[in-house]
């Protein structure tokens, strides 16, 4: 099946999903649209795993397979289709009882919080038609392509609301992972997964190595993600899926509410791969969870804590935050000195203008430590736009190639026109300031976007606020 066929059948598919009446915006047409496909995924993945392993048990009752009411184009339609699909698919599927020997926790997760909203049983045919025309088995190359097509979808989602938020640039988690080198046996986990870029990303990475085996336990067990939203969750277990994970690690849930002292070493990981959410608040009661200097509803400023606390000795971390985190005073300050002194933070890569577009214009930073020595000193570079580029926008987006002078300067630790090194003393004596501007470019003028001045006058109010509390709490 060729690149141009597999973009038909996508468009086709939302083309017919926007007749139906029960289908209201973008939002619902791709949650709609994710899992069938990720019906047809697994059932296409089951007969893989049966002919694998003998004593594979499928968790989906046979009368309810995508094969046994879907695949015979002139089958089931109409409101006898939509009936079953609501009287019996998704009571089942939504009340199996998950176990640990089989995929019945993937099956219970996906459609924990998946509905269906199609009301026409004809025009649901025609979707289960056309998505029957794709083949999912390993056997066909076609997947990667599909998978393209797939973050094509993701990028939708910037016109269904804040749901765009956990789609990061292919290049960046490429940059990421590749300077971060996960090993095989290493565990990686993406705290804040989004639909599972990193996670995926790492496993090609894990692929190049020498006895790679993605079906061994080393290798299935050792990816693993947490992500809080229904639908991202339920595109990261599918994406997995289709790189050969059978039984996707990812958790449903909010990394951020489980107990920071609950982290033994035996649930530490090696390796942190994230771009947290940022700009966001986390809901009342959340930050309770952390030690009462780390206290905050800033979503990215948790994260961080997180993430330092959940690294075992000697784990490499490499994380996206917004400037804010770099310079923010108050409690940013808190957390900043905790990484500086349980973690070496050697590199802080400075993103140029537009990476994250259309998703927001704050400029953000790569940040690359690792766990159980303190900082003595910190190498930043600012990567520069290529010189045919003004703006990273939706028309011209980051490349891998974007990396190369980066990765060039990465392993040669050189200070030139975008490189320049910190040491901690300097650091410390800005009150942990890591906001540092680069020292070879002329003083000139710079104008702050409207999100950044906001920042600096939010933690500004902020530590107002933390500065008057401090003198009330004296005063008692």
């Amino acid at each position: 099946m060729s690149t141009i066929s597999i973009k038909t059948i996508i468009r086709s598919i939302r083309n017919i999903m926007r007749k139906d009446e029960g289908v209201d915006g973008d939002a619902q047409r791709i949650s709609q649209m994710v899992w069938m496909l990720f019906m047809k995924i697994f059932a296409d993945k089951e007969e893989e795993w049966k002919v694998a392993r003998k004593e594979y048990k499928s968790p989906i009752p046979e009368e309810l397979k995508w094969q046994n009411w879907a695949a015979d184009e002139n089958g089931l339609t109409g409101d006898e289709l939509i009936e079953f699909i609501n009287e019996e698919l998704f009571p089942v599927l939504k009340a199996i009882h998950p176990t640990d020997t089989d995929q019945s926790v993937i099956i219970k997760s996906v459609f924990n919080d998946t509905y269906n909203y199609m009301k026409s049983g004809n025009l649901f045919r025609q979707v289960v038609n056309e998505i029957n025309k794709i083949d999912f088995s390993s056997k066909n190359k076609d997947i990667h392509v599909f998978n393209e097509i797939y973050e094509s979808i993701l990028k939708e989602l910037q016109s269904a609301g804040s749901s765009g938020e956990f789609y990061t640039p292919r290049a960046v988690t490429q940059f990421m992972v590749e300077m971060v080198n996960p090993q095989i046996g290493e565990s990686v986990l993406d705290p804040a997964c989004g639909t599972g870029g990193f996670l995926t990303c790492s496993l090609d990475h894990l692929s190049l190595q020498k006895d790679f085996d993605r079906a061994s336990l080393k290798i299935q067990e050792s990816i693993r993600g947490v992500e809080k939203k229904p639908l991202p969750h339920l595109l990261c277990t599918t994406n997995l899926i289709l790189h050969g994970i059978e039984k996707p690690a990812i958790t449903r849930g909010n990394l951020l509410s489980v107990p920071y002292d609950g982290w033994s070493t035996k649930k530490q990981v090696n390796i942190v791969l994230s771009n947290p959410p940022f700009g966001g608040q986390e809901e009342d009661g959340t930050e309770k969870n952390f030690p009462e200097e780390f206290r905050t509803k800033e979503t990215a400023d948790l994260f961080l804590a997180l993430i330092i606390k959940i690294l075992k000795k000697n784990g490499r971390a490499a994380v996206i935050l917004p400037d804010g985190s770099l310079y923010g005073n108050g409690i940013k300050t808190k957390i900043k000195q905790e990484l500086l002194k349980k973690c070496n933070l050697h590199t802080i890569i400075r993103l140029p203008n537009g990476v994250f577009n259309p998703y927001t214009s704050i400029k953000t930073n790569l940040l690359f430590f690792v766990k159980g020595k303190p900082t003595k000193e910190v190498w930043y570079y600012e990567m520069p736009l290529p010189n045919d580029v003004k703006n990273f926008n939706k028309n011209r987006t980051i490349t891998i190639e974007d990396f190369d002078l980066a990765k060039k300067w990465w392993f040669e630790r050189k200070e030139n026109e975008f490189a320049w090194k910190v040491n901690i003393d300097s650091i410390v004596a800005t009150n942990y300031d890591l906001d540092i501007q680069n020292p070879t470019q002329n003083e000139v003028e710079k104008t702050e976007s409207v999100e950044v001045l906001i920042e600096k006058i939010e933690d500004s109010i902020t530590r107002s606020k933390e500065l008057i509390n401090e003198i009330k709490n004296a005063l008692l």
